[in-house]
């Protein structure tokens, strides 16, 4: 049987197990979009390229899945980058559909052409940076095998955004359906091995008197929680995380150092430079953030080990004394059947550790502190936040410093930090995604600069009923860029601060709930009296501009 080329994309998605498809269409890509309209697939309409590329961020951030954006040619196509490249960075499965001009005009000056002949735009050198595989698929004798190297790149343990161009003729040509037979859309089966370093990994282990384990992202991705909460426990090890691992372990456990990096509260720093001996990490990058700048104390006259299943992260800014490329899930799983469990701590063992941890967390000198004055409503709202929502909450975060220091994350709940690149404007459609996924009570944090370059997709969250709180802390300026100006370039303040519109009207204009928080008593009511599970919220925090986390970027 003959279909199009339009159904037979469609029918891939299907196959790859994409629900939903988030963009916006346009003339060069309505042949996907009236496949799309008879099939199970949904069709999310965004209010911007850029927020459909953040909505399938969250949305593969939330379901641990493969997911799809898709735009027409030219603009729609380079309106998506700052989202792409996010997902870049991220290792995200993003498939991305765009559309392009008919073959048979390239090179002649096509609306919105995006071919790279005749002087056009090359959409293919704009996102070959960004994306693991793209491609114009200008014929249809080769469509089978560039959706197998799509699904490849997909469905690998490396992932990454593909991209798949179509230009407009191609897609209403005919091919045989049966040729879907030939792509693979389901992933590879994994064997599980033991890894032969496993009898030495538990050897260093038991030699070692004062372990720690560093639980980075890698460990969330292989759904690893449990395993790295039991090896904690059973050898009395304190864990510490990277900004993305955070909520591994319950951070209320007395054994959790909460998470480690530039911008926290230091008592993982300074247990790692004053009492560890060994490190493991296990799926953290020890990147600029984690590492403090790469400080070289941190790992000097420490027993190094290392395991992760991306290879290219083994020994990539420091040398290990044990380098595992393994899948942590298994091998936590193999290396805790060598500790039986009647394996017990001696009890003077886990006081001393506890009084360790604690000692250190009260003897913080308050000069160093990162949090000195004009912080304690943020403070109470992320206390707030962990007693309402100890579980089966979704946080998607852009100001992370305040909840990498404030919020105790419980193992039963998702935080999604703002990685990738970083950029402003993320958390609210990516929150959006992720619901499309799963509704939960969810949050998306961010300033009021980060904002204004995302609002408009509050009404996609309106349109389809998705619930959503967000949290902005309104200081009237660009907070980060301030601070930076006040330490390091003598309160030359340009182009950080601005004038806010009046948000309940905004709130009101959208159709959604307001809360104004100016203190804590404000809080109380918005927890107390706002349904916050199953409506959209706009809840608005004062800060003060002038109130500067004591930490220096260096730049």
């Amino acid at each position: 049987m003959k279909i199009q080329v339009s159904e037979f994309i469609v029918q891939y998605l299907q196959r790859l197990g994409i629900k939903c498809i988030f963009g916006m269409p346009g003339a060069h890509i309505l042949p996907v979009y009236d496949q799309l309209y008879d099939s199970p697939i949904e069709a999310v309409l965004a209010k911007h390229e850029q927020g459909a590329a953040f909505m399938a961020c969250g949305y593969a951030r939330a379901s641990g899945e493969i997911s799809a954006c898709i735009t027409t040619a030219g603009p729609g196509a380079t309106n998506l980058i700052t989202g792409i490249a996010n997902a870049y960075a991220d290792q995200q499965p993003i498939l991305i559909l765009t559309g392009e001009t008919s073959t048979h005009i390239f090179g002649k000056g096509g609306l919105q052409e995006s071919s790279g002949e005749g002087g056009s735009i090359d959409q293919g050198a704009l996102f070959q940076a960004i994306t693991r595989y793209h491609k114009v698929i200008e014929r249809t004798d080769y469509l089978p095998q560039v959706l197998n190297q799509a699904s490849q790149i997909l469905l690998s343990d490396k992932p990454g955004p593909v991209l798949l161009s179509l230009p407009f003729n191609i897609q209403t040509e005919w091919l045989d359906a049966n040729l879907l037979n030939t792509i693979k859309t389901h992933p590879p089966q994994h064997n599980v091995q033991h890894h032969p370093d496993l009898n030495r990994l538990h050897s260093l282990l038991n030699q070692a008197k004062k372990p720690v384990i560093v639980a980075g992202y890698g460990c969330v991705k292989a759904e690893a929680q449990a395993q790295v909460a039991e090896l904690s426990e059973r050898l009395n090890i304190p864990v510490t995380t990277s900004l993305k691992g955070k909520g591994i372990v319950c951070e209320n456990s007395p054994l959790s150092l909460g998470s480690l990096g530039v911008t926290s509260s230091g008592y993982a720093h300074q247990y790692l430079i004053q009492h560890a001996d060994l490190i493991l990490f296990l799926g953290a990058s020890f990147n600029e953030r984690t590492s403090y700048l790469w400080k070289a104390d941190l790992l000097a006259n420490k027993i190094i080990i290392q395991v992760d299943r991306n290879s290219e992260q083994l020994e990539k800014v420091f040398q290990a004394d044990l380098a595992i490329g393994s899948d942590i899930k298994p091998l936590l799983t193999s290396l805790l059947e060598k500790i039986p469990p009647e394996h017990h701590v001696q009890e003077v063992q886990k006081k001393q550790l506890s009084r360790t941890i604690q000692a250190l967390k009260k003897s913080s000198d308050p000069k160093e502190a990162i949090f000195q004055q004009g912080f304690d409503l943020i403070a109470y709202f992320y206390q707030k936040l962990a007693q309402h929502f100890p579980e089966k909450c979704v946080i998607f975060d852009d100001n992370i410093i305040y909840a990498q220091n404030f919020f105790h994350v419980s193992s039963k709940n998702n935080y999604y930090p703002n990685s990738g690149i970083s950029s402003l404007g993320h958390a609210i459609p990516a929150a959006i995604g992720a619901q499309f996924f799963q509704q939960r009570p969810t949050f998306a944090i961010l300033g009021d600069g980060g904002f204004q370059m995302c609002c408009m997709e509050i009404m996609t969250a309106v349109n389809y009923k998705q619930p959503l709180n967000i949290v902005m802390f309104n200081n009237a300026t660009m907070g980060l860029i301030r601070k930076n100006q006040h330490q390091q370039y003598q309160d030359r303040f340009i182009n950080c601060d601005f004038i806010n519109p009046d948000y309940q009207r905004l709130a009101q204009s959208f159709g959604i709930e307001y809360k104004k928080v100016s203190n804590e008593a404000d809080l109380n009511h918005l927890f107390s009296d706002f349904d916050l599970k199953n409506t959209i919220t706009l809840i608005d925090i004062d800060i003060d501009k002038n109130a500067f986390p004591n930490y220096a970027s260096r730049r």
